[in-house]
């Protein structure tokens, strides 16, 4: 018999070591030759992005392959025209004027934990980003995405090798498993967490620092200023982007009665099907497990394949499934992240009440994430940025692509803290700069203060001057009595 936890614990200790032994090569490098070989994985990356998409929907069963390969090309060719001109190796900062140094340290070799619905995109965002900043990095992939992931980190250890640097720099284990991940935690020097609830928890519960993220639980409100025919048009396409994979895609939308019903007869217009009576009864009961949590098998799915499941007709063209929900909480479905074609909608009397709305929804499993918000009244915009628990307000934009930085400037990640409020240490989107420490040298600037004691008692006629003579005195006393 062969214990498999044992071969998986050995794995990640031998995965470690040898991402050491490449890293210290790495940390000799300079910035030029770091980049190079950033834009040497950049390349590759962007070459296969449509061959990795395929593996990854194929693998995985989760959204659309062409939607993964446009993830793929961000997290290489948008990600590396971000993170070309960052300084993050050696001296990154010098002020003459203040007589400060700063010395990006990298963190050395990090643990990089791979969801099964962004597998391939990020695997190579955290590559760039670790190397970028000097460091190794050993991934423990989603057993149901071992393979693309793998795929994926054999071509970026084909760039390196083919650069003349280690490939041991990006590894992967071959046989994940809970304890071998456990034990790959505990042996890294920081750990990048992206996945579920429970595994971003052990990863800060693991005695490492960790970078994680949380739950996305996005409310997008339609403010009765707001272009209603973009807006849904935009919600939609965020929605259905890869099957609605990522966590900063919409899960509920919040209007105002004075235009609820407009909004509603154009989201069924542009494929949005309302579910009432037993047919919400039918879909309800596949969206979750008997704990609550969200039913995998309908995670990154289409409208047609969830209704097949539920065993219900909908319209031919259908893109997502949605449902006026009665309340928000635990007990309300559709009030929950769901990572697939279907959204809850609420109707609000004013702004303040969807202000509070898309704050319980928030509660309700997305503090600290992202919020979207269409609306022309930039000062119900300022009052929604001010108080809501969300690291990214998203305005007129698809919810997805903004968050990750597809269509606003916020840095191409697919790591998207949630700051304190929502159990992450990093409110950011994360980059090279999240993974290296600061060593500052600090030249003194001022002469040594003077310490009153009873023999040096200053007066008014020496008051602000400085008496080396006096003070190197009182220094040697001070030290022979403490002697």
């Amino acid at each position: 018999m062969v214990d498999k936890d044992l071969l998986s614990i050995q794995e990640a200790r031998s995965l470690v070591r040898a991402a050491r032994t490449a890293q210290a090569i790495l940390a000799d490098m300079n910035q030029e030759r770091v980049d190079d070989l950033v834009l040497a994985i950049s390349l590759e990356a962007a070459k296969a992005a449509e061959c990795l998409g395929k593996l990854a929907s194929e693998e995985t069963g989760f959204g659309k392959w062409a939607d993964k390969k446009a993830k793929n090309i961000l997290a290489s060719e948008t990600l590396y025209r971000h993170i070309k001109p960052m300084k993050t190796i050696g001296i990154v900062n010098e002020d003459p004027d203040k007589k400060i140094i700063e010395i990006a340290t990298p963190a050395g070799v990090i643990a990089g934990i791979i969801p099964s619905t962004n597998p391939t995109s990020t695997a190579i965002y955290k590559s760039m980003i670790s190397i970028k900043a000097g460091n190794a990095i050993v991934f423990t992939p989603h057993p149901s995405a071992a393979k693309c992931i793998k795929k994926a980190v054999d071509i970026m250890r084909a760039a390196l090798k083919a650069k003349g640097a280690p490939e041991d720099l990006i590894t992967v284990m071959s046989l994940p498993s809970l304890v071998g991940t456990n034990e790959l935690m505990k042996q890294v020097d920081l750990i990048l967490a992206t996945g579920g609830p429970g595994m971003v928890k052990a990863a800060y519960s693991s005695g490492t620092p960790a970078l994680g993220v949380g739950a996305g639980n996005v409310p997008a409100f339609i403010e009765r200023s707001a272009d209603i025919e973009s807006a849904l048009d935009k919600i939609l396409l965020s929605k259905t982007f890869d099957n609605g994979t990522v966590c900063a895609s919409e899960q509920a939308i919040v209007t105002e009665n004075i235009i609820a019903d407009k909004v509603k007869a154009r989201l069924i217009a542009k494929g949005g099907h309302f579910l009432t009576g037993d047919d919400l009864l039918k879909v309800r009961a596949v969206m979750e497990r008997p704990g609550g949590s969200m039913n995998p098998a309908i995670v990154g799915k289409d409208a047609a394949f969830i209704a097949s499941l539920a065993g219900i007709s909908i319209p031919a063209g259908t893109k997502v499934m949605v449902c006026e929900e009665e309340g928000i909480g635990p007990k309300y479905h559709f009030s929950k992240e769901k990572l697939t074609a279907l959204l809850g909608f609420y109707r609000v009397e004013t702004w303040q009440d969807a202000c509070e709305a898309c704050f319980k929804l928030l509660k309700n499993g997305g503090l600290g994430h992202s919020l979207a918000i269409h609306s022309e009244n930039d000062a119900i915009i300022r009052e929604f940025a001010m108080k809501k628990p969300v690291s990214r307000l998203l305005v007129n934009t698809p919810s997805t692509h903004g968050a990750v930085g597809i269509t606003t400037n916020l840095f191409p990640s697919f790591t998207l803290g949630c700051g304190p409020v929502g159990g992450s240490s990093t409110s950011d989107n994360v980059t090279p700069e999240n993974l290296f420490s600061i060593r500052r040298v600090a030249y003194g600037t001022t002469g040594m203060p003077m310490q009153a004691t009873q023999e040096t008692t200053a007066t008014p006629a020496d008051t602000g001057a400085v008496d080396v003579k006096r003070i190197t005195e009182m220094i040697l006393k001070q030290l022979k009595e403490l002697n």
